[in-house]
């Protein structure tokens, strides 16, 4: 049994997050809890979610799950932030189960970030 707390896919997302960074010009919230921070932002077009950009300050499986997420809701319809795949999130990346109130952060932040969008 391997002692790397992270599988390929955490290496991978984790490596090179083609969501980093900041999106000028649309909705922002951040989530700050269970010892990490979470920002994302977005922006939509004719109902669909145009782009997402985020920070995140934590540990690798945090940022590879907000990057994860990012990429699983672009070009998606607004509604699809309504429902959060936690249980795919923590199989995808393998997250032990300790970790798990840091992946509900990021669904508090995505959820907070769909209320900011549809109003």
């Amino acid at each position: 049994m391997s002692t790397d707390p992270y599988n390929a896919r955490v290496r991978e997302l984790f490596a090179a997050p083609e969501h980093a960074g900041d999106l000028a010009g649309g909705a922002t919230v951040l989530a700050d809890d269970q010892g990490v921070r979470v920002v994302i932002s977005a922006s939509v077009a004719d109902g669909r979610i145009a782009a997402l950009r985020f920070r995140a300050w934590g540990c690798p499986h945090l940022i590879a799950a907000v990057e994860w997420v990012c990429s699983h809701y672009e070009g998606e319809l607004l509604q699809a932030l309504e429902k959060f795949p936690v249980d795919r999130i923590m199989e995808d990346l393998a997250v032990p189960i300790e970790k798990t109130g840091r992946i509900l952060v990021v669904e508090d932040a995505v959820q907070s970030l769909g209320r900011s969008l549809n109003h």
